[in-house]
């Protein structure tokens, strides 16, 4: 088991900046991979990035080179540098946890992108 809480989001102007948080309950080196979803209204949950074990990160192709997904194995935190925000990214964004093939949420974070 894995409890996740996420922290960091928030409304922002377009192109504006923002850092999500997720703090895990038990130690990162102990979690196969972590990751963020989003999810905008009436959309479908989506993968933005993830971050395996030994560091390895992925990235959905509309985020690359304006996110970054990092972790602090000191805090058992991974975090979520959010860069160049456009209005379309508005959503809840979840922080996800792979222990041996099972996954646990976060409560999610709402992010809105606005004027």
């Amino acid at each position: 088991q894995v409890q996740l809480v996420e922290s960091g989001g928030g409304l922002v102007q377009p192109g504006g900046s923002l850092r999500l948080s997720c703090a895990a309950s038990r130690i990162l080196g102990s979690i196969n991979s972590m990751g963020w979803c989003r999810q905008a209204p009436g959309k479908q949950r989506e993968m933005v990035a993830t971050i395996t074990r030994a560091g390895r990160t992925n990235y959905t192709d509309y985020v690359k080179d304006r996110f970054t997904i990092s972790s602090n194995n000191a805090k058992d935190t991974v975090y979520l540098q959010l860069n160049s925000l456009k209005p379309e990214e508005t959503a809840v964004y979840y922080c996800k946890a792979n222990l041996y093939g099972n996954l646990f949420w976060g409560q999610g974070t709402q992010v809105t992108v606005s004027e």
